[in-house]
C-alpha cells in the first residue's frame, strides 16, 4: 500500500479537520492573505469570475473558498428537461447503477443502498443512473440543483473522512459509502432525485441554504430530519449548498427519470449548469 493512501488511515481525521477548521476562519491578515495567496497561485483560481475579485477582502480563507460567483457566471442550461451538473469540478465517474450498485474506480464499487445508509430508500435507483463530481481546491464550491425539486429529507450519515482526491477513490474501498456525509432527498417533476454532500478530509464542512452549517458537528450515529412540512422548493440551477473546503458531489436519479449524455467520462470538466442528460 502507497504511503499516502496508508496515511488516511493512520490519521485521526476529525481531530487534523477540527484544527483546520479553526485555522481557515482565522481573521488575522497576515495569515489568511497568506493561504489565499498561496491557493490562488497554486491551484490557478480565476478571480475573475468572483464577485468579489480582490483576493485581500475576503475576511478569511474559507469566506474565499466559498466565494460567490459574479451574475451570469453560471448559468444553467436553456432546456428546461436538462439535468445539469451541480458542481464545478470533474466527472469522477458517470453512468448506470447496475443492479444497485456505483462504480467507484478501478474495480472499487458500492451499493446505493449504503450510500444513502436506507435500503429502502435506495430501491427505486436500484437501476438508474449517478453522476460523481470531484471538486479540486481550484473550483467554486457552491452545490446547485440539478433539477428542479422539493425537498423531503434529509439524512446526515457518519463515517470516516478520508480524501476524495483520485488517489484515494482508486484505492479506498468503498470510499464514498464509508466517509461522512449530507443525503438530500428531493422531489421532482418527473419523480425523486438524490443529491449526497460527501465530505472530505481537511474540514469537511457542509452547509445547506435551508439549515446553515450542518457539518460540524460530526454525527455518532444517523440523524434523519424530515423535510416535507416546510416547503422548501429549488429551482434548477438555484444554490442549494457549499462545501467549507473540498469534497465530492453524487447525483442519482432513478430508473426511467432520465438518460445521461454518452460523452460523460471519467476526469471530463464540468462547470455548475453545464447539461449532463435529459429528463
Amino acid at each position: 500500500m502507497k504511503a499516502k493512501v496508508l496515511l488516511q488511515y493512520l490519521v485521526p481525521h476529525r481531530l487534523v479537520s477540527r484544527v483546520v477548521f479553526w485555522a481557515t476562519r482565522w481573521t488575522w491578515k497576515p495569515w489568511k492573505n497568506f493561504l489565499i495567496a498561496l491557493v490562488v497561485r497554486r491551484y490557478r483560481v480565476d478571480m475573475d469570475e468572483a464577485a468579489e475579485p480582490d483576493p485581500r477582502a475576503y475576511a478569511h480563507f474559507n469566506a474565499f473558498f466559498t466565494r460567490e460567483l459574479r451574475h451570469g457566471a453560471r448559468l444553467p442550461d436553456p432546456d428546461p428537461r436538462s439535468v445539469v451538473s451541480p458542481a464545478d469540478g470533474r466527472i469522477s465517474q458517470a453512468g448506470v447503477i447496475e443492479d444497485g450498485r456505483i462504480f467507484q474506480a478501478k474495480g472499487q464499487s458500492f451499493t446505493a443502498a449504503e450510500l444513502l445508509a436506507d435500503e429502502a430508500a435506495a430501491a427505486p435507483y436500484r437501476h438508474g443512473r449517478f453522476a460523481t463530481v470531484y471538486l479540486s481546491p481550484r473550483d467554486y464550491h457552491r452545490v446547485h440543483m440539478p433539477l428542479d425539486g422539493e425537498l423531503l429529507a434529509t439524512r446526515h450519515v457518519p463515517g470516516r473522512i478520508f480524501s476524495v482526491a483520485p488517489f484515494a477513490v482508486e484505492a479506498i474501498p468503498r470510499l464514498f459509502a464509508r466517509n461522512e456525509r449530507l443525503v438530500c432527498h428531493f422531489q421532482g417533476e418527473h419523480g425523486p432525485f438524490v443529491v449526497v454532500l460527501v465530505g472530505a478530509i481537511l474540514v469537511s464542512s457542509v452547509s445547506t441554504v435551508w439549515d446553515g452549517q450542518v457539518i460540524p458537528p460530526y454525527a455518532h450515529g444517523i440523524v434523519e430530519r424530515d423535510e416535507r412540512g416546510r416547503g422548501l422548493h429549488l429551482a434548477r440551477g438555484a444554490e442549494m449548498a457549499r462545501f467549507n473546503m473540498g469534497s465530492t458531489v453524487i447525483v442519482l436519479l432513478p430508473a426511467g427519470l432520465g438518460e445521461l449524455d454518452p460523452d460523460l467520462v471519467s476526469q471530463r470538466p464540468v462547470q455548475v449548469g453545464q447539461r449532463l442528460g435529459r429528463a
